[in-house]
Formats: structure tokens, sequence, C-alpha cells
């Protein structure tokens, strides 16, 4: 049988290269996004197999809307990919409001919508896309690392009302370092070409795992910023 996937934030990065995978395992995968021409392209490819609805998740509304008008009786796995990240050096509110907007309003609404669809329909999986952000802050982007804890938070709390639940529900925590994306900016480390990332995050969806740091050396750090002190990070 046919598995049915929905990708949120597919026009690039790795929710495009994420549905690429999904569509050569066999699915056939919802993706969604602001840019209706770049959601064509990647149609193209696959028209038999790919699905498009131009959609911005901070329009609550569409959000809705978006749900009640799957193209798919039965969904088997959900993404959550949109991110927005700008630097905030003077810590303006119009920068943080987009962050916000995206990341915790929007995606806030996409996680219950999810969770709520696959407790009716009695199974399905629910995979968020964070970051390695969420594990510290930073002064330079502090909404989107604040956005990235917030996801993680949510999402630990998705997993452990899974737990409870009498439908087979799985909550799937990715959180990526850096990946040779548009998001990648500065100067960084350790970036991980886009195929090999998407690879990882394929592998610890079919293993229906709680969590994963992407690319695995991503989990040393993430044990380091956990023990190291503040004012040892903030040099």
């Amino acid at each position: 049988m046919t598995k049915n996937a929905i990708i949120f934030g597919a026009t690039s990065g790795i929710g495009k290269e994420l549905a690429k995978l999904l569509v050569n395992a066999g699915y056939h995968v919802l993706i969604t996004g602001r840019r209706l021409e770049k959601l064509k392209e990647i149609q193209a490819t696959n028209p038999s197999s790919y699905f498009i609805v131009q959609h911005d998740i901070t329009q609550i509304e569409s959000s809705n809307e978006l749900f009640e008008n799957l193209p798919f009786k039965q969904v088997n796995l959900i993404v959550l990919s949109s991110g927005v990240s700008i630097p905030n050096y003077k810590l303006e509110y119009h920068i943080d409001l987009p962050i916000l907007e995206t990341n915790v309003l929007g995606t806030t609404k996409l996680m219950q919508l999810a969770y709520n669809l696959f407790h009716k329909q009695g199974f399905g999986h629910l995979v968020g896309i964070t970051s390695i952000a969420s594990i510290i802050g930073n002064r330079h982007v502090p909404a989107y690392f604040a956005s990235k804890a917030y996801q993680s938070s949510y999402l630990e709390s998705l997993w452990m009302k899974a737990q409870r639940s009498k439908a087979t529900i799985y909550v799937t925590n990715i959180l990526p370092g850096y990946v040779n994306t548009k998001m990648a900016q500065g100067n960084v480390f350790w970036v991980a070409p886009l195929d090999k990332a998407c690879k990882q995050i394929y592998s610890a969806i079919k293993k229906k795992k709680k969590k994963a740091y992407i690319t695995k050396r991503w989990q040393v750090v993430a044990w380091y910023f956990k023990l190291m002190p503040t004012k040892f990070l903030n040099k």
C-alpha cells in the first residue's frame, strides 16, 4: 500500500531533498511552501507522486483549510521543515516578529493539526526539524534559538502525550547542526552536505527515533553545550 506524506516547507533545502527521498521510496508526497513556482518545478519531476499546495504557515486559517482538504484519505507522515532565521544585532522587535510568527505560532498550529489528525485516524508519524540551536542561546539570533527550544519542548510534550494515546503515534525531533543550505550563514563549521544530512534524517524517520542529531557527530556538540558553563560558550 502506498504511503502518504506531507512536508511543510519543501521548496528548498532539507524539505525539498527529503521529499525527493520519500518519493523515491514510493510515497505520495504533498509539498507546501510560499513559492508556487518552486513547488511546480518539483512536481514536474514526478507528477504522479507529488501534490502541491501554496501555503504560508503564518496564515493560521489557511492551515485549517489545508487539513480539511487533503488529497489523501489517510496520512502516514507529516514533516515540519518551515523555518525563519534573521540576525538581530540591535534587538529590534520587527526583525524577531516573522521568526516568531513562523517558528512558534505557525508551527504550533501545524503540530496541533497533525497530532489531532493522527489521533483521529489512529496512527501517524510527526517529524519536526528543529535545530542544535534549541540547546543554547545566541546573542546575535536570540529569537531563532529560542524558537527552536520551544519547538523541541513542544515535540517532547507531544511525544509524552502519544505514549498515553490509544492511537499509534510517533513523534521525532530532528536536530540538525550546520547543513549546506541558505540557513547556514557566516563562519560555521562541520557543514554537512545536504544529501548526507537528509539520508540520516530519513533513516531516523524509518527507525521512528524520538530524537536524532544530524549529522551524528553533532550529538557530541550537544553534550558539550549541555555540560559546559555558559560563560565559556559566550567567548
